[in-house]
Parts: C-alpha cells; sequence; structure tokens
C-alpha cells in the first residue's frame, strides 16, 4: 500500500496515498482500535448536512468566501449522497464527543475540494463556527428525525395496516378469551386483534411526540454553549440552513442545555423502547395462539416460511415472532445504555455521544425492519381457525360468568367444579344440578358470547 505524509499539531503520519481522509482520523484509526461497530453512515450524513448548512450561513454572515461556501456545500453533498461511504472507518467506542469522527468529515471535504482544485482548511473553513460539541449532539438529533420520519413510523403503520386487515376480515368470529394464562370470558377476535392495533398506533403518537424534542438542536453553541467563535446572526441563520438541507424544521435549543443533557434522545429511544415493548407482546400473544398445531391452543395458523427444523419433518416455527423478542431484548438493553449514557455526563458536555448515536440508530434500524418483516412474512398470511376457536370456546368454563347474574355465584363455581371434575360441559353440569332449563341456558350462552 502507498502512503502519503498528512500533518496536524501533532506532526506529521503516513495516511493511505487513496484516501481523502487526514492526520486526525488517521490517528483515530491507529489509537481506538476496539471493537468492529464502525459510526453509522446516518450519523455522517447528518454531520455532512451541518458542514453544508455552515458553509451557507458563514457565507451569508460575511465570514466565508463564496468560492469556499460553493466547494465545501458541492463536497457535503457528495458525502450526503453516499458516494464516499469508505472514506468513513472510524470506530464508534473513540472520545466521548465525537471529536475524530467529526474531523474525520472535515478532512474528507478538505481533501476532495483539493482534488477539485480549492485549497481549503478542515479546521478553519469547513470546521467555521462550529465545535464537535455543538455539532455531534446536532448530528444525532437530525439522523433520529429522519429515521423516525422515514423508517421507524411508515414501518409500524405498515404493521398497523396489516392487523387492521385481520380484524376486519374476521368480524363476528368469537373465542374464549384468555387472562392468567387461564380460560376466560369470550372475546371476538377482531377485538382481540384491535387491541394490538392500537398498541402498534400508541406507539407511533409517542415516537412522533418525540420528535418535538428532537428537533431542538444545540447549533451555534460550539464549545461549552456560548457560541464562541461564531458572528452574532449564526446561530439563527445555520439552524434555518439546516432546516432547508434536511427538509426538517429544527429550532434552537438552550444551547447550555444541548451540550450538556440528552433527555431529547432519552426520550426518543424510550419511545423506540415503548414500541418494542408492544411488538413483543403482539408477538408472543401470535405464538401462544398458533402454538400447536394439533397439542397447543392452534386457533390461528401462521405462515410456513421455512422449515422449522433439521431434524422434525413439516415443523412450522413462529420464526418472525421470534425475531421480534429477539429485537425487543437487543432494543432494552440499548435503552439502558442509552438512559445511563446521558445520565452521565459531567458538566458542560455529555461525553458519551458516539455511543448514544450507536445506540439510537441501531435501535431505529431495528424496529423499522422488524416491525415490516412482522408485517409482511407473519401478519399478512395469518389465517383463522374457526372450528379450534369455536370447539375451545364452547368448551370453556369461564362462561359460567355469563350466568352468576342468573344463578348466582355459588351455584356458578358448584357447577363449574362439577364440570371440571366429571369431565363434561358446563351446560351439562348445570342441568345435571337443575340449575336451568336448557333453553334459558341456551339463550342466558348466546347472550353472553356476542356481549
Amino acid at each position: 500500500m502507498e502512503y502519503r505524509k498528512e500533518k496536524d499539531s501533532f506532526g506529521e503520519i503516513d495516511v493511505p496515498a487513496e484516501r481523502l481522509w487526514g492526520a486526525q482520523t488517521e490517528r483515530s484509526r491507529n489509537n481506538f482500535k476496539i471493537g468492529m461497530e464502525i459510526m453509522p453512515f446516518e450519523i455522517i450524513k447528518a454531520i455532512a448536512q451541518i458542514k453544508a448548512s455552515s458553509a451557507s450561513a458563514n457565507f451569508k454572515c460575511g465570514k466565508l468566501s463564496k468560492e469556499k461556501a460553493d466547494i465545501i456545500i458541492s463536497c457535503a453533498n457528495e458525502i450526503i449522497g453516499g458516494k464516499l461511504k469508505e472514506e468513513f472507518p472510524l470506530v464508534v467506542w473513540q472520545t466521548g464527543s465525537g471529536t475524530q469522527t467529526n474531523m474525520n468529515v472535515n478532512e474528507v471535504i478538505a481533501h476532495l475540494a483539493e482534488k477539485k482544485g480549492i485549497k481549503i482548511h478542515p479546521n478553519d473553513d469547513v470546521n467555521m463556527s462550529q465545535s464537535t460539541n455543538d455539532v455531534f449532539p446536532t448530528a444525532i438529533h437530525i439522523a433520529c428525525t429522519e429515521l423516525a420520519v422515514n423508517k421507524v413510523l411508515p414501518a409500524l403503520e405498515k404493521l398497523s395496516e396489516s392487523i387492521k386487515k385481520i380484524s376486519e376480515n374476521n368480524k363476528g368470529i368469537y373465542k374464549s378469551g384468555r387472562t392468567h394464562m387461564q380460560d376466560a370470558t369470550p372475546v371476538a377476535f377482531s377485538d382481540e386483534t384491535e387491541a394490538w392495533k392500537v398498541a402498534v398506533e400508541t406507539a407511533g403518537k409517542s415516537i412522533k411526540a418525540s420528535l418535538d424534542f428532537l428537533k431542538k438542536i444545540p447549533l451555534g453553541g460550539t464549545a461549552v454553549g456560548s457560541g464562541i467563535n461564531t458572528p452574532p446572526s449564526y446561530s439563527k441563520t445555520v439552524v434555518k440552513e439546516l432546516s432547508s438541507v434536511t427538509g426538517f424544521e429544527f429550532k434552537e435549543d438552550n444551547k447550555f442545555h444541548g451540550l450538556a443533557f440528552k433527555d431529547a434522545l432519552t426520550v426518543y429511544h424510550s419511545a423506540l423502547k415503548t414500541a418494542a415493548v408492544n411488538l413483543n407482546k403482539i408477538a408472543n400473544d401470535v405464538r401462544l395462539l398458533s402454538s400447536g398445531p394439533r397439542t397447543g391452543i392452534g386457533e390461528i395458523t401462521i405462515p410456513a416460511n421455512e422449515p422449522g427444523s433439521s431434524i422434525m419433518p413439516g415443523k412450522v416455527n413462529p420464526t418472525q415472532c421470534e425475531a421480534v423478542t429477539m429485537v425487543f431484548c437487543e432494543i432494552l438493553g440499548n435503552d439502558m445504555a442509552v438512559s445511563s449514557a446521558s445520565s452521565s455526563g459531567q458538566l458542560e458536555l455529555n461525553v458519551y455521544m458516539p455511543l448514544i448515536a450507536f445506540k439510537c440508530v441501531e435501535s431505529s434500524r431495528l424496529l423499522s425492519d422488524v416491525a415490516l418483516s412482522f408485517a409482511k412474512n407473519c401478519m399478512d398470511g395469518i389465517k383463522v381457525n374457526r372450528e379450534k376457536m369455536d370447539f375451545n370456546l364452547k368448551n370453556s368454563l369461564m362462561l359460567a360468568t355469563a350466568f352468576t347474574p342468573v344463578i348466582g355465584y355459588d351455584k356458578c363455581s358448584e357447577a363449574v367444579k362439577l364440570a371440571f371434575n366429571e369431565n363434561i360441559s358446563l351446560k351439562e353440569a348445570v342441568l345435571k344440578l337443575n340449575l336451568l332449563d336448557e333453553k334459558t341456558f341456551d339463550s342466558v350462552l348466546e347472550k353472553a358470547i356476542k356481549y
């Protein structure tokens, strides 16, 4: 491999000749050989959007020449378009402010500009009016906003629509309800699935609500929130430019708060966790209701997407449900990491930001991917076993609840115990105890099932 000499305040260092990054990126590559988790491209893209917005703002504020502003914007747009992903090799486990990743973007833009014939400095020009301390938290907010709006929320809406179709296609089907994993009073299957839909929609509303926090950004605060080295009109100008570049309406946060606290991201990730919690519950319901097919509940069937066993022929497993539940476990762990990292900043700066960025991006990706997969590969193919539902319903002893207003709680309990001990139906037990005649029993039962 051929190398070129690059220089920073620490001196010279060899950098692979074909790469666009510079000395600070190379030092980080050498000093942080930790793990395999590369900084997510969503964060790189967001930083590039900040560089373009800042160049435009600095030009409008009279601090940067048009030539330099234009080349920074042009080079940043190449990064935003995804052409240069291989130029961003740094791992998540670096300095807690994300300085090396910010400099990675600065250096790539500077070297790309030089290749195009314009000399600019990664710090003095590309990073003008900025500090990693306000750039990096802003980048996390941008990345999470884009992921939420363009991936997570549409995926949840697709899942909600899939569940809605199940409800609409199975109106008028009644089954035994279950509480405490025991038989309970009847429930319409469409009402059971409607609860799933509401849970998905509620999670989506929580994520939407969190966007109000994400759209407040500390850009312009530079090192500690005071905005040192920025022109007077820069802060408002750059936020306006960023809103134009990203398509999202960002607003100025209290910059001291924005650097020191990560509560907006804690709120956002908590909303992701809520969604994962609800999906986990739905997935567990699906695999319980589809259990069997002959020795379990077996009231629904799920699509057979792949062989379920390497040894048992014909086995169909709830694999999509299992993927959902594993994603839930990962997001739950990520939420603990985000909460811990958010609470651990000291004084004017939180220095756990790469971790928070990585976890928020990962959870957003996982949640959107698994919601789409669950909808497409499971929910859309669910079929109802009406015969099994009807059999289970008619054999449920908890139908006795409907008779308590007619014959009282104690006599109903007596009938249930007799039916269970003698392995007969509730109807047979009620008739055997002379508690009701057959016509009255049938009338009360029919009303109860469709209550």
